[in-house]
């Protein structure tokens, strides 16, 4: 479980780097990537994952509680070779993941420390670090995450029985996919993770002028993936093609 948790904590840290790292190059001031947009976010989201995964590759690359919950719910004995699906397992994977994506926001921070000194809206600096909807209404913006973690966990469980070659490349793809299709509403956390330990970094870090962390939303990207995986697992249980 050691090798699981380091692989996690690692895996997930490369994820947040890079992720936090394209929203804030996009939304800072100065930046060379100002301005670059929403496709632009979306790619580098994509190759955050595809980074991600092959470093968290011992530990079977989860990078989220929500796959993890997804694969704990589609009936599997395992969550990687030799790691059985078990709670104590499963707590190993969210404790990581989530110090994971804390360290990786940390050091997206440092990369980019002069711009969040410039002066710019208290929203956008946050935006760089955790989710918010363009449109506020906690149950539809739950709606928009429980969509959105749906499709990304059941296609990745549906990866692991269809022969293929892309690996890591198709997650990337996916996330991609997600971003482009169904990521307007909310920004897409998909990953309770990926949201929470970077808004709690946003909390604790010595940001000029950066105001809240919009803890009132915080729930929103953690209960909508979980419930989107939950559904996932599901569906997958049921699904003729899981049974190949």
């Amino acid at each position: 479980m050691g090798t699981v948790f380091w692989s996690e904590v690692l895996g997930t840290a490369m994820l947040t780097l890079l992720g936090v790292g394209v929203v804030a190059n996009h939304l800072l001031g100065r930046t060379k990537g100002n301005g670059g947009g929403w496709l632009l976010i979306n790619f580098g989201w994509g190759l955050a994952v595809f980074a991600g995964v092959f470093v968290a590759w011992q530990s079977g690359a989860h990078l989220n509680p929500a796959v993890t919950v997804g694969i704990w719910t589609s009936g599997a004995e395992e969550y990687a070779p030799g790691v059985a699906v078990s709670i104590g397992s499963t707590l190993v994977y969210f404790l990581a993941e989530l110090l994971g994506a804390f360290f990786g926001a940390v050091l997206a921070w440092l990369a980019y420390k002069q711009h969040y000194d410039e002066d710019l809206a208290p929203e956008a600096k946050l935006g760089t670090f955790a989710t918010g909807p363009e449109i506020r209404s906690h149950a539809w913006n739950l709606v928009t995450e429980i969509i959105g973690t749906f499709v990304l966990v059941f296609v990745i469980l549906m990866f692991g029985g269809t022969p293929s070659g892309l690996g890591p490349l198709a997650v990337a793809l996916l996330v991609v996919g997600i971003g482009a299709s169904l990521g307007g509403p909310t920004g897409y956390a998909i990953n309770p993770a990926r949201d929470l330990g970077p808004r709690l970094a946003h909390a604790v870090l010595p940001i000029r002028g950066k105001g809240g962390s919009d803890w009132a939303y915080a729930w929103v990207p953690v209960l909508g993936p979980i419930l989107g995986a939950l559904i996932a697992g599901g569906v997958f249980q049921l699904y003729p093609a899981a049974n190949f």
